[in-house]
């Protein structure tokens, strides 16, 4: 297996947004992470991965990118972004970019030229379609008057596909300019761009190269995987209570998506010593290789949803249904397997589109702490780089706001409308999933301290606070030594102190457990066990027979920071056994262990 800097990191997410705001406006800032790199650097993380900070009208919180070389007003200056970096660069870390590059935004320059003719040169830098139905063309070269939907003769006026966008309706939006439609997987302010068009693809590599000799460190690719179109452009599956279809199989790994890939890697990647990770919907560990095989020149790292999706239903992430460990086990260990000695795993709970990770996979209520520390133990001794999202380390939880008015992210909006509008659906009922599984219980401010807006802005924030900043902020956490700020401290210095975390192999034992979750990490000559209780009970745990060591040592466990004292709180417990043992134990809730075997 080859040896990369990134594969030895652990990567922090910053959502700019909800970071630290240095202005007293509400919204977090690029001046506002620099007052914080010290803490970033005292966590002991290598990368720090910003979410786009660039020119955005924030249809999508800066997912709709209008101008790709200037910074977002709200977040400063390109100066301030120079300061950032070499602040950054200073404390020996490095910054990864977002790149989203399937679409713009509506207000980009680009696109109000491809708007307004046919024959614009930035026409063919979007996809656009006629209307499907072929008495259509023949009414367009008449000059009917129509309205958006309706024909003025009673003929329906249909989108090219039946696709599903990604946050609800249609994939498709009518232009009155030009009379077609134009492509949007996202929000209609978020068309997509044609990478079929060649001077697209150089616009693109260009503005890479923009940022990359400023010296940046790295890309993160939203929906990179989506790129490249089917252009037969056919019909998509409706399933039962869906109004559209999933187009999917139409634009995810698309017929080009590699040679577009290999290409930008020619063009710019292979020309820096950088990181780089896919944002990879809908790819399975099949094709993962595809994009991050060693020897395809592609990509580092893909980021895989299977994991995070568990508990899907009919309506998606919003069915919201219970899982099962094992099945959750059974997708982690899939990828731990078909990716190694090939590429490469990115390792993650949660992220600016997911729900927090102590909510979502563990207890956030009266074992907050445990499961927070455990998951981070499964998470960071599993074979790959980590990610960590801002406020995990403090244990932030999700968030339950009274009414659909405060939320901001358009994704929830424009679900609970369409359920409203569309389905008749039960307000409560869809609060209900939004609580459990909305993107916004990611956004709320990053929590500072107990004082008023959690220390995140002296002004009035863009979003509501979580009200249990009071308890959980970075404040209460650098001041207790036995926190789960320094406990993800320990994980990471762990890490880099001994390769068999980053480098060893992976094995599941106990793949039928429905507490328990354990495997082993094997490299040269010694053996990591690790065990975690994914459950609020006590669980007795046996070491395989097959499992043979030479020495043992209790590396880390999650009820105390000092295993010292915790050797000497629990020499005895209950049944004779020392924190040391480790053939047969009893993990107390949501416990985990890592021992390390000499073998």
């Amino acid at each position: 297996m080859k040896k990369a800097w990134w594969k030895e990191s652990v990567v922090y997410q910053i959502y700019p947004r909800s970071f630290m705001d240095s202005n007293g406006d509400g919204v977090g800032d690029l001046k506002g992470i620099i007052q914080k790199l010290d803490y970033l650097k005292n966590l002991g993380i290598d990368i720090i991965w910003i979410s786009p900070i660039y020119k955005s009208p924030n249809d999508d919180n800066g997912y709709d990118i209008s101008d790709y070389r200037d910074i977002m007003d709200d977040f400063g200056t390109m100066d301030d972004f120079h300061q950032l970096l070499k602040e950054a660069h200073d404390r020996g870390l490095k910054i990864m970019m977002d790149l989203v590059v399937n679409h713009s935004s509506d207000e980009h320059y680009w696109f109000k030229e491809s708007r307004k003719s046919k024959d614009n040169p930035y026409r063919d830098y979007y996809i656009w379609k006629k209307g499907k139905d072929s008495l259509i063309d023949e009414l367009y070269q008449k000059e009917y008057i129509y309205e958006e939907k309706q024909l003025s003769k009673g003929i329906e006026l249909e989108p090219p596909t039946n696709w599903e966008a990604c946050f609800s309706g249609s994939a498709w939006q009518y232009d009155e300019a030009t009379k077609e439609y134009y492509l949007h997987l996202f929000s209609k302010k978020q068309p997509d761009l044609n990478w079929e068009n060649e001077k697209l693809r150089k616009e693109v590599y260009d503005m890479m190269h923009f940022w990359l000799k400023k010296g940046v460190d790295g890309f993160r690719m939203d929906v990179i995987t989506f790129i490249s179109k089917d252009q037969s452009y056919g019909e998509g599956i409706i399933r039962e209570g869906k109004k559209y279809g999933d187009g999917s199989r139409f634009y995810v790994s698309g017929p080009r998506v590699h040679e577009f890939l290999r290409e930008m890697n020619e063009e710019v990647l292979s020309k820096y010593n950088l990181v780089t990770v896919g944002e990879a919907p809908g790819v399975g560990v099949e094709d993962a290789y595809n994009y991050v095989g060693e020897d395809r020149e592609e990509l580092n790292m893909l980021f895989q949803f299977e994991h995070v999706e568990i508990g899907g239903g009919e309506k998606g992430k919003w069915s919201n249904k219970p899982w099962k460990l094992s099945e959750l086990k059974g997708i982690l260990t899939k990828w731990q397997k078909g990716l190694e000695n090939k590429g490469w795993n990115s390792l993650y709970w949660n992220n600016h589109d997911q729900p927090r990770a102590v909510s979502r996979f563990g207890n956030d209520k009266e074992f907050r702490i445990e499961s927070a520390k455990m998951l981070g133990t499964c998470l960071h001794m599993m074979q790959g780089t980590p990610y960590i999202y801002q406020g995990e380390e403090l244990g932030m939880t999700n968030v339950a706001f009274e009414s659909i008015e405060d939320y901001k992210d358009i994704e929830i909006i424009n679900y609970y409308n369409e359920e409203i509008n569309n389905y008749g659906s039960d307000a409560k009922d869809i609060l209900k999933s939004i609580y459990a599984r909305g993107r916004d219980n990611a956004r709320t401010p990053m929590q500072w301290d107990d004082s008023e807006n959690a220390g995140f802005t002296k002004g009035n924030p863009w979003i509501n606070i979580n009200e249990n900043y009071k308890e959980i902020n970075s404040k209460e956490s650098l001041n207790n030594q036995d926190s789960i700020y320094y406990y993800y401290q320990k994980l990471i210095k762990l890490r880099k102190e001994n390769k068999i975390i980053v480098y060893g192999s992976y094995d599941l034992i106990l793949p039928e457990h429905e507490k328990i979750f354990a495997f082993t990490r094997t490299f040269e000559n010694q053996k990591l066990v690790v065990v975690c209780n994914f459950s609020c009970e006590q669980v007795e745990f046996e070491l395989p027979e097959n499992i043979n060591y030479k020495e043992k040592n209790l590396l880390i466990q999650n009820y105390n920071a000092n295993k010292e004292k915790e050797k000497e709180k629990d020499k005895d417990n209950g049944n004779g056994e020392n924190q040391d043992c480790i053939e047969k134990f009893e993990l107390k809730p949501y416990e985990a262990r890592v021992y390390i075997l000499e073998i």
